[in-house]
């Protein structure tokens, strides 16, 4: 099956990881395989893009005519392809060369319509001391026990993602009002997909954990003001989501849970056998963060017409 790999970006400020991702994805073992390349809006972004990769015959470049956001960019990318599969990966993303070959794997063994894979981090500079990996998906990396090896999930991280092309677009791509755009920072623009998916044909996602892509973690990325701000518009969204789509299954519950009786526990336990400045910085970013998210959440409740504000 032909597999065509969607990467998406915007500015000259992040080309030069962009190129990496493209270069990943042109390195991969698999065939077939084609290369869509969506420029948002930005002509000197796509005139070097056609410049570098123009020659290639598996790469499609497209410019959307003004900046519309990186959900529509994506759903644009799949409406270009030409491949069964449409895989997406970040602009920041690096995929290992093996990362479509393991996809594909389940979707040959499998009726699956949907797989996504591990995104593990490369910091450009130190992990934070303080920051918890109960927390990667704030910066769109796996978490620990995030799924098992085949599990079926909603979904997973936006930078190691992949469906069926002609399901995909039967239930819409990606919703337009999510995502990042301009100062908007409406997040979990895959979620809507995954729910729909599951309305529409009572399936979700694969988690193949052997398909890994690392996730370029620029040293803002690591700044606690930033992941404090990251933490509550996640809150937000999630209230959003929660309106869109009420029954829709809520796993909200089930992590919090499970940070509080199983991580935080075993941290505290471990203090107690072994003081660590680390594992206290650690257990203060866990409450500040889910403060955080709470705190959006809160917020967005609070907000008279969120939904048409989102949409706006």
């Amino acid at each position: 099956m032909k597999v065509s790999v969607v990467v998406c970006t915007y500015t000259m400020d992040r080309y030069d990881v962009f190129t990496e991702a493209v270069e990943s994805a042109l390195a991969q073992t698999y065939d077939p395989i084609e290369v869509v390349l969506v420029i948002d809006g930005n002509p000197e972004v796509y005139e070097r893009a056609v410049e570098d990769f123009g020659d290639y015959e598996n790469v499609v470049i497209y410019d959307n005519d003004e900046n519309r956001g990186i959900s529509y960019s994506r759903t644009r990318g799949a409406e270009l392809a030409s491949g069964e599969i449409v895989a997406f990966i970040d602009d920041d993303g690096v995929a290992e060369e093996d990362w479509i070959a393991k996809l594909v794997e389940v979707y040959e063994d499998t009726d699956a319509i949907a797989v996504g894979g591990d995104v593990r981090p490369n910091w450009k500079g130190e992990q934070p001391a303080f920051f918890p990996e109960e927390f990667y998906w704030l910066v769109g990396c796996v978490e620990p026990e995030f799924a098992e090896d085949g599990e079926e999930v909603r979904n997973t991280y936006g930078s190691n993602i992949s469906y069926r092309r002609e399901k995909f677009l039967e239930v819409g791509g990606y919703d337009p009002n999510t995502g990042r755009k301009g100062d908007k920072h409406l997040q979990a623009h895959e979620a809507p997909v995954g729910i729909r998916l599951i309305e529409e044909f009572g399936q979700g996602m694969v988690y193949a954990e052997d398909a890994v892509v690392h996730h370029t973690l620029f040293e803002y990325r690591g700044e606690f003001r930033w992941l404090l701000f990251r933490s509550f518009w996640q809150g937000y969204s999630k209230r959003v989501m929660d309106l869109l789509y009420p029954q829709a299954p809520d796993a909200k519950g089930d992590y919090l849970k499970w940070l509080v009786a199983d991580r935080v526990l075993r941290r505290l336990k471990g203090l107690l056998l072994s003081p660590s400045t680390a594992v206290v910085l650690q257990l203060g970013a866990i409450a500040a963060f889910t403060a955080a998210v709470g705190l959006g959440y809160i917020y967005a409740t609070l907000t008279p017409n969120l939904v048409e504000q989102a949409n706006a």
